[in-house]
């Protein structure tokens, strides 16, 4: 059951549980879905069972599509799987959209071949009086399955697993436990706000997840950096309860490139011992002194350097002046004051939401138009789940007067402004808007976004609204792109054929 890293990998040097690092996603996703495959295959030939622990949330998605993937393309077989979840929100129906249950089925379980009979996710509609008798019969579940061949874990960013919250005793086992207000501010918004997130959950306990044979926790994602460096570098505590996977002996984090830019490895190598010094490590280190000592570039100077563990670099490349002046003259080649040349050409700026082409690089599109470029944006979503109800009440409220005074179907907007409050009635916590709230709020966002780009200078022929297909679920869960976002894309772009494009750089 080893498995041996991809060599898209790198492994972090001094990092308990080892960590590898992919540039990005999509192969770190590809290799986890590898290991797994390789252990189910394994057991298929020796006519055993495979036994998976299975995490939920936004990390794993890739790895779960690719699995049906293989299944699809490669006939990997997954008949021989039983499947254990972490954990469920305890009071939801399993119905229910922000249920683990929906969601295991609608990521993995509705496109494989794993019988139903394998499949046990913990169930948070049990009656209060029998949630610990259920608890401990999830437990002889696992029990009587052997152990678990492969955990796939994800990471909160108060270093939860499971559900386990800090502080956890750690031979605990599956349990009802209380979500801690970190974790329960992290779910707002699938839950269309933190007051109607679940107090509770059903969860493996930690004692359970320690027992697997292999761990492989997941993190992707700037916003996972700091708890994955407490995790792989800081002590073994309580107060983060993945750190216990330090004493593990087949446990392995595996994170992109965003998710380890805060271990020491990857943020400052210099001072775990000598590196090759390139020009981008050097500018790195050079920046990172100036926040260490407070000084301007230009003021650093050789102590400054030696203080710093930074003798190599002075050694090789100094004295301090001249590496400053170096790093110096490279920040000033990256200004740009004109982005696009100062021949007139075409622009293209894709937007992911409504407003990030104003907040993002807002500066640089007014530079584009004083240069007279012709520059397009290209709004991908409508955004609409960004508006709060009052504000699309409030346009209800406004049309409906609008057309009053200006003698214009009344009938049908005064039905409007009555459907608006009535569907915020009727509306279950956690529930998606109706149709037409959701046009109200996408209508708001349409409307912010035309005025931000005109303030820049934009002419609003050349102004996109796309709303791409994936995003219209009405949740913050979104489908796969598919091929009709690509044709959507596809087709812009051979329209207006621009010479430089724009997009986000998390996209």
């Amino acid at each position: 059951m080893a498995s041996q890293p991809s060599s898209a990998a790198r492994l972090v040097p001094g990092t308990r549980p080892r960590c590898f690092v992919f540039d990005t996603g999509a192969p770190l996703a590809r290799h986890v879905a590898q290991i797994m495959a390789g252990v189910i295959r394994e057991r298929n030939a020796l006519g055993q069972k495979a036994v998976l622990g299975l995490a939920t949330g936004s990390t794993p998605v890739g790895v779960y599509r690719e699995l049906i993937r293989m299944h699809r393309e490669e006939q990997l077989d997954l008949s021989n799987v039983v499947a254990f979840c972490l954990d469920e929100y305890y009071g939801l129906a399993p119905d229910q959209l922000q249920s683990h249950h929906r969601w295991m089925r609608e990521q993995l379980f509705d496109h494989v071949n794993i019988p139903e009979q394998q499949i046990h996710i913990p169930d948070g509609s049990v009656p209060p009086d029998q949630v610990d008798a259920y608890c401990r019969d999830f437990e002889r579940r696992i029990e009587q399955s052997g152990r678990i061949d492969i955990l796939l874990l994800g990471i909160g960013r108060n270093g939860h697993i499971g559900f386990n919250e800090p502080f956890t005793i750690r031979n605990s086992r599956t349990r009802l436990c209380t979500l801690d207000p970190v974790t329960r501010r992290g779910m707002a918004s699938d839950f269309f706000g933190e007051e109607n997130v679940p107090t509770q959950a059903i969860t493996m306990g930690l004692g359970t997840l320690l027992e697997a044979r292999k761990v492989l926790l997941l993190a992707l994602g700037e916003h996972k950096s700091s708890i994955i460096r407490e995790t792989a570098e800081g002590p073994l505590t309580d107060r983060v309860p993945a750190s216990l996977l330090q004493d593990h002996n087949d446990a392995t984090i595996i994170v992109d490139a965003a998710a380890a830019k805060d271990l020491t490895g990857c943020a400052t190598p210099w001072l775990l011992g000598n590196v090759d010094w390139t020009d981008s490590l050097i500018k790195r280190a050079v920046l990172w002194l100036c926040q260490q000592t407070g000084k301007a570039l230009l003021k650093l100077d050789d102590d400054d350097f030696r203080q710093h563990n930074l003798h190599q670099l002075l050694r090789h490349h100094g004295p301090a002046q001249t590496i400053a002046h170096r790093v110096f003259r490279w920040m000033m080649n990256t200004i740009e004051y004109h982005p696009a040349g100062r021949e007139r050409q075409t622009v293209l700026c894709f937007s992911p939401h409504p407003d990030d082409d104003v907040i993002s690089m807002g500066g640089t599109l007014i530079r584009l138009v004083e240069d007279g470029h012709e520059t397009h944006i290209a709004y991908m979503t409508s955004g609409n789940i960004a508006v709060f109800d009052h504000d699309a009440q409030r346009v209800a409220d406004l049309v409906t007067e609008y057309n009053r005074l200006f003698g214009i179907d009344q009938e049908r907007s005064q039905a409007v402004e009555k459907e608006v409050p009535d569907s915020f009635v009727t509306k279950k916590s956690g529930q998606p808007d109706t149709d037409a709230v959701l046009k109200i709020k996408a209508l708001i966002r349409w409307s912010e976004a035309k005025a931000g780009a005109i303030e820049v200078g934009c002419r609003e022929e050349h102004l996109h609204f796309l709303d791409l297909p994936f995003y219209r679920t009405g949740t913050i869960a979104k489908r796969p792109i598919g091929d009709e976002d690509v044709a959507i894309i596809r087709e812009l772009v051979e329209r207006v054929r621009p010479a430089q494009v724009y997009v986000a750089g998390d996209l």
